[in-house]
């Protein structure tokens, strides 16, 4: 995680640097203007076709992702930061305006995976894959599979059942069996271990993977410039792109018309706080943190407390587990045929913290223990207070740390100081309120959720 400052410049292409990485989900506001969007936008679902539309998404509405310009808009994530565009949007680039861009790492551009294969019969000879653990294959035969470009994956056909059925790759439905030709760009096949490797290429066709020896056995890959590969932990396939040393997963998946499914994350530990969206629909932000657990969701686009409204179909009382999340059919996390895209959290020592605490409703505040020095921080009471972002990048004073963004408003940056308002102390082990309004410290042992990044993590390169 990385927060950058930029100043806008209404060009055509503003590249944004010092992030120290490529962001796979970037959040943008600008500071200063009152009315604009926050802008989400994360490497699965894309920047869109060639950068020429842009897949975005606004923490404080309920809008279905739309389409800009890339004139208009973050046309790029690139190694050490972003670009943007303007052409009639405040929320981007407008000559002068200050804005603010916090980044996180997932799964990066050159991942790795490992699927282990088996073969039933299912009218004949059929490739199935297992979970992450093998301890279970996935329902479905012959599936299409998501791989990124920039990947590796090992398809391991050591199981019994398997080796003989050597796994290739075609341009063509049945490869070199059906008339086709082998694909062999970035593959290497070793038969005495069971294993095809293939690292995808930038701008690799579709491909097909096939039983070198029998027909009808495999299925399509779809080779993305986006990022995330497919995930057979859940009952559903999803598309995750997961960064585990960091505990923060982006995962993609469809909605079912009835019932429940469960969907792989591809972390190593449960998920503490989820935010989901629909892409398709106008449906709220839903946000599963774990002190409310499943008997209720908070909204990230609403000031509103815990939601109990159709409560049953959305998390249908199943904690996420190890490797997976379970969601029902409710419409923002599981709409019939719609895409979901859901950003997973859990605590790593010394790098970020899901939590909660209690407020003392005092200006001698409660303090919040840590185990690091934060760099960002977002609060939100479980009662009606509005979601409160602080960070270090736009607040240099030492302490307190006072310039909050609001993720469910478009207000700009307020700063106050009066005894009820929202600013906190942050130390080397955790932080202090100060002050006891509502948004952070307001009454007697009200419950407060959050979530915390650190601001120099020494643990965790991969995550900044």
């Amino acid at each position: 995680f990385n927060t950058v400052l930029y100043t806008g410049d209404g060009a055509s292409s503003n590249a944004i640097t010092g992030v120290g990485f490529q962001p796979d989900w970037l959040w943008i506001k600008n500071r200063v203007r009152s009315g604009v969007s926050h802008v989400l936008v994360d490497s699965v679902r894309g920047l869109g076709d060639n950068g020429v539309n842009l897949n975005t998404l606004s923490s404080d509405n309920t809008n279905a992702e739309f389409n800009q310009s890339d004139a208009d808009g973050v046309s790029s994530l690139n190694s050490d930061g972003f670009t943007v565009g303007y052409n009639n949007s405040n929320a981007f680039n407008l000559s002068a305006d200050s804005y603010v861009a916090w980044n996180w790492k997932a799964g990066g551009t050159t991942p790795t995976k490992t699927y282990k294969v088996v073969v039933v019969s299912d009218s004949g000879n059929k490739y199935r894959f297992r979970n992450s653990a093998d301890s279970a294959t996935f329902a479905q035969s012959a599936v299409t599979l998501n791989l990124q470009e920039g990947g590796t994956y090992v398809f391991d056909w050591s199981d019994s059942s398997a080796q003989g059925h050597p796994i290739r790759f075609s341009t063509t439905s049945d490869g070199t069996h059906g008339g086709g030709t082998e694909y062999t760009t970035g593959v290497v096949k070793d038969n005495s271990a069971y294993t095809t490797t293939i690292t995808v290429a930038a701008g690799a066709p579709t491909l097909y993977y096939y039983c070198q020896i029998h027909s009808g056995m495999g299925g399509q890959v779809n080779t993305n410039s986006t990022h995330g590969q497919s995930n057979f932990d859940g009952t559903s396939q999803s598309v995750v792109s997961a960064n585990t040393s960091a505990g923060f997963s982006i995962v993609q998946y469809e909605g079912l018309a009835s019932g429940t499914q469960t969907v792989g994350h591809g972390l190593n530990s449960a998920p503490e706080l989820i935010i989901f969206k629909n892409r398709d629909d106008t449906s709220s932000w839903v946000v599963y943190t774990e002190p409310v657990g499943t008997s209720g969701f908070l909204l990230l686009n609403s000031s509103g407390g815990k939601n109990t409204s159709d409560v049953s179909n959305t998390f249908n009382s199943t904690a996420p587990t190890n490797s997976v999340f379970t969601v029902g059919t409710n419409n923002a996390v599981g709409g019939n045929g719609e895409t979901i895209i859901s950003y997973c959290f859990h605590s790593v020592e010394g790098y970020s913290k899901v939590g909660r605490y209690l407020s003392n409703n005092s200006t001698d505040g409660t303090f919040v223990y840590l185990g690091f020095r934060p760099s960002w921080v977002m609060i939100k009471r479980l009662a009606t207070t509005d979601w409160e972002i602080l960070d270090t990048a736009r607040d240099v004073d030492f302490n307190p740390n006072e310039k909050r963004l609001e993720a469910n408003t478009t207000q700009t940056e307020a700063t106050t100081t009066s005894s009820s308002g929202f600013f906190a102390d942050f130390l080397s082990n955790g932080f202090k309120l100060r002050g006891n309004g509502s948004h952070a410290n307001g009454g007697t042992a009200a419950t407060y959720i959050f979530l915390a990044f650190a601001e120099a993590p020494q643990k965790f390169a991969n995550a900044r």
